[in-house]
């Protein structure tokens, strides 16, 4: 019998800009400052991240996916209010078009990475989404993970929001994967086998000192430190709320296949780390403009045969949450008009400069969509 839909949240990290020029701003203290001044902003829904440049929110769980899209909005539009008052923008860029030198947020943890990992810290203005599915416990979660690493990589290329990097067209669609892979803990990871295999891989992490903690465990997927979750972390920042609710659809669709696959007992799919990274790269590099890795087949396809395949091995989840005919429409309406990455390349090609792009994408990110 069809079980009720999975919670599911979302975490989203924004850049805030100047107002006039798009230029990133060292102002998430003020931000916040003014976040807590008006009552109707609940407790740590917008916190702090890496660099002050950045502001993050995070959504309740839920079980309506429409309902998630509404919330979304909502605190971007909060956050938007927030913003303006300290003379700032909110844009939804996974990294910045225009040069910027990111000012780190002061605090031990983030002072112990800027010393301990150099340049790559110093570079890593980037700005994803993060997806928190509910799992009943470690082991039906690991489960989880361990199925559903050949298809991430598609929530990489539909999210796509960031093709300039410093000033310039980086040649990816989603640049800002790039950049986070260079922590020594980001990526694809091998199958666990169970929960007690992954809190072993944990522990072993931690125990080489590269590490400070669990939270720098910086898998494409992990369980959450702090709720009961599967928490997938591979998309940029969307553009567009819509595309957010559809990232959050189909991860949802994912984990709910993945735990019944796990509950009948079927094999995890064995595809070594070395063609993940390669599946990632693809996705980060073409977007919904392909090609793509088809995870069944593990060839080249255009992304309409491979989202094709998303939706054939998702279907049942689907059609049981309700979300069938809303996935199919959403990929369908990306994959003819592009997303996040198409679109800020357009209105460079129209002429606009990269801090036009900016306020452009500002203005896209708070705007009430149409339903």
């Amino acid at each position: 019998m069809p079980t009720p839909p999975r919670t599911t949240g979302v975490e989203e990290e924004l850049l805030l800009v100047d107002a006039t020029t798009g230029t990133p701003l060292a102002l998430s203290s003020a931000v916040l400052a003014s976040a807590a001044l008006h009552g109707d902003v609940e407790d740590g829904v917008f916190t702090r991240e890496l660099n002050q440049e950045q502001l993050e929110f995070a959504t309740r769980p839920m079980t309506d996916m429409a309902e998630l899209r509404d919330e979304i909005i909502g605190w971007r539009d909060e956050a938007r209010r927030c913003a303006e008052e300290t003379g700032a923008r909110v844009a939804a860029l996974a990294t910045s078009p225009l040069p910027v030198e990111p000012s780190r947020t002061a605090g031990l943890r983030y002072q112990w990475m800027a010393e301990e990992f150099a340049l790559t810290a110093h570079e890593q203005l980037t700005c994803g989404c993060h997806v928190h599915v509910s799992v009943d416990s470690d082991a039906e979660g690991v489960g989880v993970l361990d199925r559903i690493r050949p298809w991430l990589a598609l929530l990489t290329a539909l999210s796509a929001n960031s093709p300039f990097w410093q000033g310039r067209d980086s040649g990816y669609s989603s640049y800002r994967s790039r950049v986070w892979n260079r922590w020594p803990s980001a990526g694809p990871y091998e199958p666990f086998g169970d929960a007690a295999g992954y809190h072993r891989r944990v522990d072993a992490m931690l125990a080489t000192g590269v590490l400070r903690d669990p939270g720098m465990v910086y898998f494409d997927a992990r369980l959450s430190r702090n709720f009961p979750t599967v928490e997938i972390r591979v998309a940029d920042v969307c553009l567009e709320p819509d595309t957010t609710a559809l990232v959050a659809t189909l991860a949802r669709a994912l984990v709910e296949t993945a735990a019944r696959a796990w509950r009948n007992g079927e094999p995890a799919p064995q595809v070594g780390t070395g063609l993940l990274r390669l599946m990632g790269w693809r996705a980060a590099r073409s977007g919904l403009r392909g090609p793509l890795v088809d995870p069944v087949t593990l060839r080249p396809a255009s992304p309409e045969t491979v989202f094709g395949a998303l939706l054939r091995h998702t279907e049942d989840a689907l059609r049981d949450s309700g979300d069938l005919d809303r996935a199919r429409d959403g990929i369908a309406a990306h994959l003819a008009h592009g997303g996040g990455a198409d679109r800020q390349r357009a209105l460079h090609a129209e002429g606009h400069g990269l801090d036009e792009v900016v306020l452009a994408c500002a203005r896209i990110t708070t705007a009430t969509p149409r339903r």
